[in-house]
């Protein structure tokens, strides 16, 4: 009976175990999805909206042309153009479910393999041929999560992906992977991949192409045929058997594809005229309006520079620094014993090592593994050099200069020979303006770039010397001096200060004319005390100077404040255009990636009358031109047709094939094809620039008053400090040397009607060039040799006396305060004719009007100026002059 009983007992036992374990899996199995939905109502109202992610952004470099249409710099590594479902080839889609997600078309959003191998990624970072993503979860972190491999970001991924299972349909969600995901090298989408790869459009891709893009996004930077060939090749041909054995291609495309080589047509583009400084100073200028997404938005911006007169200009500054080290003697070599591939040519300086020396000449070998020899013509000038003032004798041997090993550097003669160089430690730039605009026609920040990345043009702030002088004289004619009127180049003292003129002569009274020409010092002291030093700051701050950064004491008198060359530049420019204040800019158009005009300058002109005039005729002749140029274009076109198929062959045999030896897979090597030209559909095509009609520059000097001064720096050529520039052979050009203490800064500014340019050298650490370094030896041959090219074959002609434009000065009022305390006002003469006497100075407040508010059109793509009947007589102040490249610029597009 008690066995019975504990058979019974056993037998409840084991029922009542059963029913708990079959309730608790009802509890779990209820459990499960409660739980899941449960963390989805959690997670919901945290996700996203799929309704941001409908389209894929374009995104492609930034190219800075030339006004010439040289592409000149580019900036920004990240490829981006989106395509529609309808352009994604078959074969291409299929590789993609191959290599990712073959039951995309059949799940929901989540994979129960791949979500094992999800787990399994986590746990183990394993790193298996599929990955563990559909390609919905990888859409939703593609475009909305980290890449950081943890449970919580999984989970949310997985929330997401049904999300976006429940609001877009399968082709959406696949044409948004396509177009996001990122396939190395730069390239985000298959057709960004596919130009970068194999500088391709989609439809060409062959199967094994397609496959090799297919196989990078598990790994783009492991699986990059580039970086790592056999890695990638293993990828590819797994990706093709999965092809083959899902039925998406037969048995013959299968083994083409797989014997098909890598090969590799990198698209790269290729600068046609490499000039850093003014690429680097648009992207800086666009980037800090529109933040570091502007270099990789497509546009396409022009400058207003001329490739040819930046190439000049470089050219001269270049020949001015080496002159310069000639001059000042050889330092010695760079290294000795050190590696050659340590050092990096800049400019047209290759670094070289010295193999032999011999009596009269030196061997060397270049970075290419070249051996070149220096003969005794070349480094004859290698005077030892001992300080600023003072070099050694002339060398007689070539061992006096060099030893084996020295790291030395080469520059290239004429004759195909070789010139032993140094880098100079002497800095030099350059300004070049259109007077009438303000466009920038050339500009040099420095000696090179690479070495120096500092714009000395737009950044250097350094005392102007004597080429301050023709501003305050002309403070002086407005105040109703003449050139002819006497002036005092007696001794001087104001207070403890005794200052001289640079060779210690006093030539007593002289004019004006030739107090300027022969920039005494004495005569400028004194102009400067009759017209009253507030009254010359005003003025200096209208022709662009920066009136916080000028003395007021009568120092200013011979350059004692500070000036950029750039404002130099358009102070000078004033003399040239007739005595208006232009505004300095560099950007003339901006296009999108389509070719579509998003902005064009449109400058403020020292005669907008004459340009108005003119505007009809120009925009005709500027449509028949771009006309003519299409015409061409499709008749070259035509021409070329027969060519195609011998071209596409010649293409062909830039592709290195890379075969792998399965004994040697980590170690292949991929030998690419580097496309030296990009796709013409790449580069600029702009539509004909058409112009519109200009505003009027503010004047800011009386028409006599330019002429005259103009006249003046005229006769500083013909018969003054700058006389070695009369070998140019012109009567039509004018300008001003200067030197400040100690000979730490050269200048010459300089002009001719059509051009205002600036030229300065010095040390960036301010100290003497040398006592001989006078602004007529250092600075002046450099604008010569610039402006020898730039006014060849222009006929000659002058500044005008005539106001051309009608415009009028800008009334400024003149208030003398009284002892009694009462304001006496009177109007200051703005006429063109009549002399004034020269009157006391008295304390002034100059009062612009007030500001005409500057509207912007929501949306507007291209500025324009306002065409009103008043553009001929615009009273506005001038703008403080600041480097920017207009004021007006296009929305960054979404």
């Amino acid at each position: 009976m008690t066995k019975q009983n504990a058979t019974v007992r056993l037998i409840h036992f084991l029922v009542g175990l059963f029913i708990a374990f079959l309730a608790l899996a009802v509890v779990l199995a209820l459990a499960v999805p409660i739980g899941f939905y449960g963390m989805a109502m959690y997670l919901s109202p945290t996700l996203p909206s799929t309704q941001e992610i409908k389209t894929a952004n374009l995104e492609m470099p930034l190219q800075i042309y030339s006004s010439d249409d040289k592409l000149i710099g580019q900036y920004g590594n990240r490829l981006s153009l989106p395509i529609t479902f309808e352009e994604i080839p078959e074969n291409l889609t299929h590789a993609f479910l191959a290599a990712e997600d073959s039951s995309f078309f059949q799940h929901s959003g989540i994979s129960i393999k791949g979500l094992g191998r999800a787990v399994t990624e986590v746990v183990t970072d394993d790193d298996s041929q599929t990955g563990g993503s559909t390609i919905t979860m990888q859409v939703a972190k593609n475009y909305f999560l980290s890449p950081d491999r943890t449970l919580n970001r999984k989970l949310t991924e997985l929330f997401l992906a049904r999300k976006i299972e429940d609001e877009l349909s399968k082709n959406d969600i696949l044409t948004l992977y396509v177009n996001k995901i990122y396939l190395g090298e730069g390239a985000y989408g298959i057709r960004a991949a596919a130009k970068k790869y194999y500088s391709k459009s989609l439809e060409n891709l062959t199967i094994a192409e397609m496959a090799m893009l297919a196989g990078l996004p598990k790994a783009p930077s492991k699986y990059n045929p580039v970086a790592n060939p056999s890695r990638a090749l293993t990828r590819r041909n797994w990706i093709i058997g999965r092809m083959n054995e899902l039925g998406y291609i037969d048995k013959a495309q299968h083994d083409e594809a797989i014997n098909a080589p890598i090969g590799i047509k990198l698209y790269q583009e290729k600068l046609d005229v490499n000039m850093p400084y003014l690429a680097e100073m648009t992207r800086a200028a666009l980037v800090e309006r529109y933040g570091e997404q502007v270099m990789h938005g497509g546009w396409r911006v022009r400058l207003t520079v001329d490739s040819q007169a930046q190439i000049a200009a470089e050219t001269a500054v270049l020949s001015g620094l080496v002159a310069y080290e000639h001059r000042h003697g050889w330092r010695g070599a760079e290294a000795n014993g050190e590696p050659l591939e340590k050092f990096r040519r800049y400019s047209n300086m290759t670094p070289a090592k010295v193999t032999k020396v011999n009596a009269r000449s030196f061997e060397a070998t270049m970075p290419s593994g070249e051996n070149v020899t220096v003969n005794w013509s070349g480094m004859s000038w290698a005077r030892k050099y001992i300080s600023a003032d003072r070099i050694g004798y002339f060398p007689s041997n070539a061992s006096q200069i060099v030893s084996k090993d020295d790291i030395i550097r080469l520059i290239p003669t004429t004759n195909g020979g070789w010139q032993l160089g140094q880098i100079p430690k002497v800095q030099g730039s350059l300004v070049s303006l259109n007077p009438d605009t303000g466009a920038v026609r050339a500009l040099v920040g420095g000696f090179d770039f690479n070495h120096s990345k500092f714009n000395r043009a737009l950044q250097g702030w350094r005392q102007p010397g004597s080429t301050i002088k023709p501003l305050v004289y002309t403070a002086a004619l407005e105040k109703g001096y003449r050139p002819d009127s006497i002036v005092s180049d007696r001794p001087i003292q104001v207070g403890d200060w005794q200052p001289k003129n640079s060779d210690g002569r006093f030539l007593g009274d002289i004019t004006l004319r030739r107090g300027l020409y022969l920039s005494r010092n004495l005569v400028s002291i004194r102009l400067l005390q009759a017209i009253g030093i507030s009254d010359a700051r005003n003025l200096l701050d209208e022709f662009g100077l920066d009136k916080e950064k000028l003395p007021t004491t009568l120092s200013l008198a011979l350059g004692a404040g500070q000036a950029t060359p750039l404002q130099m530049a358009t102070a000078y420019a004033t003399f040239a255009n007739g005595g208006h204040r232009i505004q300095p800019y560099f950007i003339e158009q901006i296009y999108n990636y389509n070719n579509k005009l998003l902005f064009q300058a449109s400058p403020q002109q020292a005669c907008a009358l004459c340009f108005n005039e003119q505007l009809d005729d120009v925009n005709k002749k500027l449509t028949e031109e771009y006309d003519a140029k299409i015409a061409e274009s499709k008749k070259s076109v035509s021409e070329d047709k027969v060519d195609n198929n011998k071209e596409s062959s010649a293409d062909e045999k830039k592709v290195v094939d890379v075969k792998v030896e399965e004994s040697s897979k980590d170690s292949a090597k991929t030998a690419l094809s580097i496309y030296d030209a990009s796709p013409e559909s790449d580069r600029l095509k702009a539509p004909a620039v058409q112009y519109v009609r200009a505003e009027q520059a503010p004047r800011i000097l009386k028409p006599r008053v330019a002429y005259e001064m103009a006249d003046i720096l005229r006769d500083v050529i013909q018969r003054g400090t700058a006389f070695k520039a009369k070998s140019l052979g012109r009567d039509d050009i004018g300008g001003k040397t200067g030197t400040t203490n100690e000979a730490k800064d050269a200048w010459f500014a300089g002009f001719h009607p059509t051009n205002a340019t600036v030229v300065w050298m010095g040390f960036d650490q301010p100290s003497t060039l040398g006592r001989r370094e006078y602004g007529g030896v250092a600075a002046l041959p450099v604008w010569m040799d610039f402006m020898k090219a730039q006014l060849k074959d222009t006929p000659s002609q002058w500044v005008s006396i005539n106001n051309r434009a009608k415009s009028k000065k800008q009334k400024q009022t003149i208030i003398e305060l009284m002892d009694e305390g009462v304001a006496d006002l009177q109007d200051q003469d703005t006429g063109t004719g009549k002399s004034e006497k020269p009157v006391k100075t008295s304390t002034q407040q100059r009062q612009p009007p007030p500001p005409k508010p500057v509207e912007i059109p929501e949306g507007t793509a291209v500025a324009k100026p306002n065409n009103s009947s008043s553009a001929n007589s615009i009273e506005k102040k001038p703008k403080p002059l600041v480097v920017t490249p207009v004021e007006r610029m296009p929305a960054m597009p979404e």
